[in-house]
């Protein structure tokens, strides 16, 4: 049994839940603990340089770029002279879709899925045919939500899918994919924004060649995080300016980077691994904290979905077998923006839309509009789960 979350600890860390909103907006962005607003703070108010080592400016600077990518290394099981920072998780899909395409031409196959992101759809799509090469679609069952076979053949260059659906919540067998693109020769690009935040991430477990994510979906701050093997990363050659490092991972960071965000990012690794108490290494910390975290938000999930199933008049979608917490739904003859302003006026942050996930919704037949989308977070308590069930119920009377 994994060790116990203590909640009300937890919340305690978050200076925005004083508001008093029930937050049930984490999958577009968590709320972040006072820890990770002070390593920003502190690294805003020192001295800091372009990286060096000969001033305690540049050290300084310096020491926060490896020691963030050390924590991302530790929260991910990679190596972390495979870790590049960037702007988003989208900047940095962009930017290696733009690069591998350079080798793709006629007759070559890039596999995308419509569960996904429009992160981990778009930039594939767009460099497919840049390079004219051709897209394959892996679709999804529309009521359970499961994805279907990945179509493969002798030509697929890549496949690129999600860790798990920021719509639904629906997570793969990433290692089975994984299994038969490399046989077919391929690579694998996992889009891991909505997974990292929910459950133990193991990059070469689940056999992705790219595994890009988000801190600002996991307490840090806003950037964008890439993983790879520094050996492929080796093999790849990004456009850049010359005076630019040629060493990896640095020369796939575009300018200066952000060092206030990397040491937020730290701090919010450092805070995941602190969510049970323990000693040891950071990796082993962060592996019992996010197991203890996923059996607890599965646990709420399903007591969330039972109460709002039992409620007349709303739907819910999405029955995948894994999954994180995360309930997509909607309330009979109501737009969805509307159901979601009520329930702010309730003091329930619980948005409505597609979520970027657009070619889920339309292949759900939500269209552009969408679902009203409610996601569980380690600082989700009883009492925000009652507002929520109580502000649909009252909405669900109308």
């Amino acid at each position: 049994m994994p060790a116990v979350i203590e909640v009300a600890a937890v919340r305690r860390a978050f200076p925005a839940l004083a508001e008093g909103a029930a937050h049930f907006d984490g999958p577009g962005g968590s709320q972040t603990p006072q820890a990770v607003a002070d390593a920003v703070a502190g690294a805003l108010t020192a001295a800091v340089a372009n990286r060096g080592r000969r001033t305690a400016a540049e050290r300084r600077a310096d020491d926060i770029v490896r020691t963030a990518r050390q924590a991302i290394a530790d929260l991910l099981g990679a190596d972390p002279g495979g870790v590049v920072f960037g702007r988003s998780m989208t900047q940095l899909t962009y930017d290696v879709a733009r690069m591998l395409a350079k080798d793709w031409g006629p007759g070559d196959e890039v596999v995308v899925t419509r569960l996904d992101h429009d992160a981990n759809v778009r930039p594939w799509v767009q460099a497919a045919e840049s390079a004219g090469a051709s897209v394959r679609w892996a679709t999804f069952d529309r009521e359970t939500t499961e994805l279907d076979e990945i179509p493969l053949t002798d030509r697929t260059r890549l496949v690129a899918v999600t860790g798990a659906s920021n719509l639904l919540g629906t997570r793969p067998d990433v290692p089975g994919i994984a299994a038969r693109v490399h046989d077919a020769g391929a690579l694998l690009y996992v889009d891991g924004v909505h997974l990292t935040p929910h459950a133990p991430v193991d990059v070469r477990s689940l056999g992705a060649d790219f595994f890009a994510c988000s801190p600002y979906k996991f307490f840090g701050p806003h950037c964008g995080v890439l993983v790879a093997s520094p050996q492929l990363l080796g093999r790849l050659r990004p456009d850049k300016l010359l005076p630019q490092t040629d060493a990896v991972p640095e020369r796939f960071e575009l300018g200066t980077l952000p060092y206030e965000l990397l040491a937020g990012t730290t701090a919010a690794v450092d805070f995941l691994a602190g969510l049970v108490p323990g000693d040891g290494p950071r990796r082993d910390r962060v592996l019992a904290s996010m197991a203890a975290l996923e059996h607890v938000e599965d646990a709420v999930r399903a007591g969330l979905e039972q109460r709002l199933a039992e409620l007349p008049g709303v739907r819910l979608y999405g029955r995948a077998a894994r999954r994180t917490p995360t309930l997509l739904f909607s309330v009979d003859g109501q737009d969805p923006a509307a159901v979601s302003d009520a329930l702010a006026a309730a003091g329930v942050n619980a948005p409505a839309g597609s979520f970027y996930a657009l070619e889920a919704s339309r292949w759900l037949g939500l269209g552009d509009t969408g679902a009203v989308r409610a996601g569980i977070a380690p600082y989700t308590d009883d009492a925000d789960i009652d507002r929520l069930v109580a502000a649909v119920a009252a909405v669900a009377k109308q």
